[in-house]
């Protein structure tokens, strides 16, 4: 079957449009067309544990649950931090959620890996990255820009690996330290909950964690695919393993849901969505060669979305 690039080369960007099958096909043509001619190039990164599990895709019901999501080699839990009230009781955060909780967490890694310094900057830097990345933070987008920040501060992390009959864990927080600062949005009146996240230091396990398992991303792509946060899990675990792979890989169905699916319940549902997300992943990663078939999807080894990495600073 064409890909979606070969379309446009062969008969332009308009007509592919109607040529892509699915109800997001103007989309996946439209990120392919405007990632191929996107010169602003950039390299993130994002921890490898990421690449294999994922947090929700939408808000869950209770800001006190833990959120947990078991594939077949990892299994991932994370906790919902606390807030104080100002009357002094405390109130559940909520686990990080969605599109805008995973550019920002991809923010602060790249950001800590680029500088070589636990300590990020977000406020303006976080802003000037979601602008760079196309999200003009104002309005809802700044609440949710806020909702989320607080809630990736605040959160705890429990990986469990299972590696040769070996089974880790690995407890940590992202975020040692957070300094909260007023959020000039919200004018005189203000609530604990319009503070805003102004600077935050990594936990000194998930740093190192980071700098060994780092997974280089195509800063272009994350743009075109932002408001998808299933789109950025797949363009991520694809980034993470067509390039390893020694030889072709058949990942089931069943597998793909586990990972994917979170808060899909019927599974004609997530191969349609799923379909269509792996299309536009593929739409910003040209050289991803991955083939669906009735059994699941099977992986080619491919070469990694970004071919030449820049230099990282030493950690200070």
């Amino acid at each position: 079957m064409a890909t979606v690039h070969s379309l446009i080369e062969a008969f332009g960007r308009q007509a592919s449009r109607d040529l892509v099958e699915g109800r997001r096909g103007p989309r996946i043509v439209e990120a392919a067309a405007s990632w191929a001619a996107d010169e602003d190039i950039g390299t993130g990164y994002i921890h490898s544990g990421w690449c294999q599990t994922a947090l929700p895709h939408r808000r869950p019901e209770d800001d006190a649950a833990i959120w947990k999501l078991e594939t077949d080699s990892l299994t991932l839990l994370v906790e919902p931090g606390i807030r104080l009230r100002p009357d002094g009781s405390t109130a559940h955060v909520g686990v990080p959620f969605g599109s805008i909780a995973r550019l920002i967490l991809i923010y602060l890694q790249s950001e800590a890996l680029r500088t070589g310094s636990r300590d990020v900057a977000l406020g303006r830097s976080l802003r000037d990255f979601l602008g760079r990345l196309g999200i003009s933070v104002g309005g809802k987008t700044t609440k949710l820009v806020r909702e989320q920040a607080d809630r990736i501060s605040r959160c705890r992390l429990s990986f469990h690996f299972t590696r040769n009959g070996t089974s880790i864990l690995v407890n940590q927080n992202i975020v040692d330290i957070a300094m909260f600062v007023d959020d000039p949005a919200t004018g005189r009146d203000r609530r604990q909950t319009d503070l805003f996240v102004e600077t935050a230091r990594l936990s000194e396990s998930f740093f190192q964690q980071l700098r060994q398992h780092a997974v280089p991303l195509d800063e272009a792509a994350i743009r075109h695919i932002r408001n998808s946060s299933m789109a950025l899990d797949v363009y991520c675990w694809l980034a993470y393993r067509l390039h390893a792979l020694p030889d072709i890989k058949l990942i089931s169905w069943t597998a793909l849901a586990t990972q994917f699916g979170a808060g899909i319940k019927l599974r004609k549902h997530f191969k349609a969505a799923f379909t269509e997300n792996l299309q536009l992943a593929q739409a910003v990663y040209r050289d991803a060669k991955v083939e669906l078939t009735p059994d699941g999807l099977i992986l080619h080894p491919s070469p990694p979305p970004v071919r030449k990495l820049p230099s990282l600073r030493a950690e200070r």
